[in-house]
Formats: C-alpha cells, structure tokens, sequence
C-alpha cells in the first residue's frame, strides 16, 4: 500500500494489508481474512510485549477484570473534584438567591436560624427559569468545547481557556451577591445573569474535555484485552473497556466528593453568614485547578489537536443519503436507518475515479464515525432522562422549603443524592459489578442506560406521593380545600416568628429521602455509562465533540424543562411530577426497544481496528507503524471472532 498522504489524509488502506514485521513472514497479508467470518484460530496471539490476547472462546468463557489504574488518573479526579465544588458550590444557593425575598434585618442574605435566607425574592417561576437557563447554557457550550480541542487547542490547553472564561464568571456573580449590590434587587439580577454567561461558557469547555482526557491517561497503557494468570491460578482477562468503566465511576465519586462538600458548605455560608462568601469560596478552590494541571504537564497523556474532521464525518452521510433525501422526516430517518448505510460510502467501495476529494480516509475510520453516530443516538434519548435529574436544582429544592425543617436549610437536603453517591458507587464497583461478573452477567451500557430510566421513574412518583400528602396534611386545608394558598402563614394571621410546625404541614423533609437516593442510582446506572459510552465509541479525534453531544443532551432537557415552568407553581406541583414519571417511563421502554439490537454488538464495536487517518497529524506520521499496528489489530480481531462485521451491515 502507498504511504504518501495529503496534508490531512491518508491513502485507502483497506484493499490490501502490509507486512507487520519482517520476522513474521507469515503474518503479513491478512486481506484474505473474510469479514464476518468468525474466529477460525485456536493457538494464543502474543502482542509486542509478549502479553496473550484471549481467544474467542476465552473472552466468551473467563471471568473479566479490571487493569492497574496509574496514580497520575487520580490527579485529574482532583481536578474535577475542585471543580464541581465550585460548580455545585456555587449553583447549590441559586434557588434561594433567586426566589426569596431579603429576610428582615439581614443585608446579606443570611437568615441564620429561625429565618429563610434569600435576596432578591423573583419568586419560584423566576429561579426556575434561570437555574434551568443556567443548566441548558452550561450543557450546550460542552460542543463548541469540545469541537475546539479536537480540532485547534487539544483537551489540555482548552481546559486552561475554560479555567480563565469560568473565573470571570465565579467574580462577576461575587459582585452581584454583595451587599450594595443586593439592596437593588433589580441590578443585582441583571449582575448575576450576566455572570451566569461567562460561568456557564467555562463550565462548558471545561466538562468536554476532562472526561475524555481522564480516560486517556489509561488507554495509552493498555489499548486491548490480555490474559492474565491470578495467585489463586486462576486465568482472566484484563479488559480495558471494564477497566476505563472502573476509572469513570471513580471520576464520579470524585465529582460528588466536590458536590457535596461544596454544596453543603455554601448552603450554610449563605444561611448564616450571606450570598457573598457562598460565591468567594467556591472561587478559591477553583484556582486548584490550574495549579494541578500546570505541576503534572508533563506526566499527562495529551493528545495533539487533529484539525477538522467533523466536516467530513457529515460529508460521509451526506454523501450515503445522496439521492435518498425525502420532505418527509419519517421516509428520510428510514433510509438513514437502511442496512449498509454507511458500508456504501467506505473508500475501498467506490472507484478511485469517483472518490470526493475530501474523501482522504481509509475504511477503519469510516467504521469509527458509524460507531460515533450509534452513540449519538444513544444520546437523543438521554434529555428524557436527565428531566427527573433535573428537579434535583430546583423543584425538590423548593418542595422541602414547604415541609417542616428544624433548622435545616432547605437546598442542604438535595445532598442526600451525592451522599448517596458516595456510599453506593463503592459497592457497585467493589461488589455488586464484581459479583455479576462471577455469575458471567454481562451488564452492558444499553442494559444500564434503560434501568436508569426505570430508577428515575420511580423516583419522579415519589416526589408526587411526597407533594400530594403536602398539599393533603397543610394547615390551610381550612382554608382551601387542596391546602394551598399563596401564604399560608398570613393567612392564618400568624406572626413572621411563629414556628414552622403552626403554618407548614406535620411532615419532616427528610421523607424525600427515597426520591433523592433512587436519583443516585439512576446516576450510577445512566449518567456514568454515559460518560463511558462517549468515550469508547467515539472516534479518537471526535472525542471531545461526542462527549459534547452527551452533555448537550442535558441542555435539550433544560430547553424541555422550561415547558413544565407554567407547572412548577402550586397548586400544579402533583401534576409537574407525575408528567416527568410518565415521559421517563415511555422514554425507557423507547429506549430499549429502539436500542436492543445495538446491545447486541457491543463487544465488536469496541474491538474496530484504530484508523490510519489521524487528520492534519498524518503530515508527520509513520505509516509503516501505523500499518503494522491495524494489520495486528485484525488479526488479534479476527481471532477473537470480532470480525463477524455487524458493522459492514449499517
């Protein structure tokens, strides 16, 4: 095969497979290796360093584990750790920042015990609307973050622009929350929502790249499954798929870590000493991040930058749909659909003639995109389930404000979900994973994604039951019949001092309990597989745009969300949660049924051989390595029964 290239492209490479090396003549033309023919090899295949793959039977039969994690991981956790304390930290007093009004004598905010902190007092519509503006904001700027490292800055470098862009944002909401400030309600909103662009904007660029970049740090050590031979004698297979599932949800122990402790911490800042110093905090610890990134450059991982090539993975389904292109949606989603949709448009089957000159790729790459677009229509489906995650940062917020407290800030119960985190995300990667390991159950992402659809369901009926009972057990049923009015406390003719207990209903916040850890499990089973699917079935010079589509559906949520705002009001609140349980139910049935066959694959998709086409790096590549290591791949692949090409059909 030639191997010159253009500037950012490769010759195609799928006609014929050069000699991996001269000391193994036999090994050196592996075109003859039919696709879809199954594994055919029984003897051992021995990589480079004398590690074993495992053969078919092998990765059908033996146990899996997980491979060492290098310390060096655990300094980007760090960083996302000191991140999220920011985020969480910051946007955990949001709610009541917004909503409620100055408390009496106070000029920052804090209302100490007795009294409900607050400033500018927009009401619960209000603070809806910008939390969820705030979400939607910090979730859609995760593809223009990502789109920049793959194609201009790479991961690291875009990290430190999101730290500058964040820090202005974190300065300007301090300014908005000072005293002077807040004594002009009006002004002080406008302050704030202006820093809620810039923070928002570093959130963004931040969350598109950390992720991927974590999980980097491991593939570079160990791209494919080995057989290892344990103490006990016993013989298992070293999975790094298994083990980068592993390093994300330790990833998230960490972020909740961060979540928790800042979200708790600034929640009583704001109680007892006011908005200012919940937002100076945070702050401080945010400049962590740098100073991490800056001391660990050189022992990272860090993938150059490979220009753009999101242009030409749409130009291959433009390319497929030439012709097929139709005014109604339906005819034109079932021709994307058809089998061989992107078999078709691969180099090695169109004539050299006819190629498009954009077309500067080999087939391997072509698969990858067909793997990164699977993942993204994963990701369609994910603002389903992200609408009951959401109601954590605002709606339960405001249900535990009308149960009775006892001293307990009401935006301090939401942490029950990180806590959770914090002690279940052990013991589903310790024991339960592990154990359904043993028995050889096989818990796929597709499988995971849809019971997390189901936990989130449940716990969306939950929170109804909860506000139901509220608006049942209200002292003011005396004056409405479905026990709600505007203020119940005035109504009643009580004085701003009197106890909670004479003008909320007889029932403990800590009831939402259930709601909050049936989140937490959702989050271990869908948030966290998502965030491991970008990963994996993304092209490698894609991954920071794919994990941007991942996060971009959490703010196709938040632009949902702000239908169900006429609804987050009383006497609707039973009618916002039950709606959310009922679109998260049919959402994961869809899921499932439209996402069953795609399960099937999944051990072949993560097996594609790497692409040759590496973007504007290829001007200084070294085609005959790169050669060598994708015939290897084949081979490895065709033992393995990997090739019974599921791929080449779609």
């Amino acid at each position: 095969m030639p191997t010159d290239a253009n500037r950012d492209g490769v010759v195609v490479a799928h006609d014929s497979t050069p000699p991996i090396d001269e000391k193994s003549p036999k090994e050196r033309d592996f075109t003859a290796v039919a696709s879809g023919s199954g594994s055919d090899i029984d003897v051992h295949i021995r990589g480079p360093n004398g590690e074993i793959y495992p053969t078919k039977e092998e990765l059908d039969t033996l146990r899996r584990i997980k491979g060492p994690i290098n310390w060096i991981i655990y300094t980007i956790a760090f960083i996302e750790l000191c991140e999220r304390f920011a985020f969480y930290g910051t946007t955990a007093v949001f709610v009541n920042f917004i909503s409620q009004p100055l408390p009496a004598g106070s000029t920052t905010g804090a209302g100490g015990t007795d009294l409900q902190a607050g400033a500018l007092g927009q009401g619960q519509q209000a603070s809806t609307g910008l939390v969820l503006f705030n979400s939607f904001w910090s979730y859609v700027t995760p593809l223009f973050g990502g789109w920049l490292a793959d194609t201009f800055w790479g991961k690291y470098k875009t990290i430190h622009v999101a730290i500058v862009v964040a820090m202005f944002g974190h300065i300007i909401l301090i300014v908005s929350a000072l005293p002077p400030v807040i004594a002009n309600p009006k002004g002080a909103l406008g302050c704030f929502s202006v820093g809620l662009v810039f923070f928002g904007m570093g959130v963004g660029l931040f969350k598109a790249n950390i992720s991927p970049m974590i999980a980097e740090q491991y593939e570079s050590e160990q791209p494919r499954a080995v057989i290892k031979v344990l103490k006990s004698g016993e013989r298992v297979v070293v999975d790094p798929i298994l083990t980068i599932s592993v390093i994300y949800m330790r990833y998230y122990f960490f972020i909740n870590v961060g979540s928790l402790v800042g979200s708790i911490a600034m929640v009583y800042a704001e109680k007892y000493v006011g908005f200012w110093l919940s937002y100076t905090l945070p702050t401080g610890l945010f400049i962590f991040c740098p100073i991490v990134l800056l001391c660990f450059k050189n022992k990272y991982t860090r993938r150059p930058p490979t220009g753009s090539v999101l242009g030409k993975a749409l130009a291959l389904v433009g390319l497929s749909m030439k012709g097929r292109w139709s005014i109604n949606p339906i005819t034109t989603i079932k021709h994307m659909r058809e089998p061989g949709f992107f078999e078709r448009v691969k180099p090695s089957n169109i004539p050299e003639s006819e190629r498009p000159s954009w077309m500067t790729f080999d087939d391997h790459w072509v698969d990858e995109v067909r793997r990164g677009f699977k993942a993204c229509s994963v990701f369609v489906w994910y603002p389903i389930y992200w609408l009951s995650y959401n109601q954590l940062s605002n709606n339960l917020v405001s249900q535990a404000a009308t149960m009775i407290l006892n001293g307990v800030p009401n935006d301090v119960v939401n942490n029950l979900d990180p806590i959770a985190l914090l002690i279940f995300i052990p013991i589903f990667d310790k024991f339960f994973y592990p154990a359904l390991r043993r028995a050889h159950i096989n818990l796929t992402p597709i499988k995971k994604v849809t019971a997390g659809f189901a936990i989130g369901t449940l716990s969306m009926v939950i929170a109804a039951i909860i506000q139901h009972y509220i608006y049942m057990e209200s002292p003011c049923r005396l004056i409405d019949g479905y026990g709600h009015v505007d203020n119940c406390r005035e109504s009643l003719g009580l004085p701003a001092d009197a106890p909670e207990s004479a003008y909320k209903p007889p029932l403990s916040v800590w009831i939402q309990a259930p709601a909050y850890i049936l989140i937490a499990f959702a989050e271990i089973c869908a948030s966290i597989t998502g965030l491991e699917y970008a990963f994996t079935k993304a092209p490698k010079n894609m991954r920071g745009f794919i994990t941007g589509v991942f996060w971009f559906s959490q703010a196709f949520s938040a632009a949902i969300g702000q239908a169900f705002v006429p609804l987050a009001t009383d006497p609707y609140l039973v009618w916002l949660y039950v709606t959310v349980a009922i679109i998260s139910a049919l959402g994961g049935i869809g899921f499932w049924f439209n996402f069953r066959k795609l399960d099937r694959e999944e051990e072949a998709l993560n097996a594609l051989p790497d692409s040759l086409f590496k973007g504007s790096q290829n001007t200084d590549a070294d085609f005959a390595a790169m050669e060598a290591a994708q015939a290897e791949q084949e081979k490895v692949r065709h033992a393995q029964g990997l090739d019974k090409d599921p791929v080449a059909h779609s």
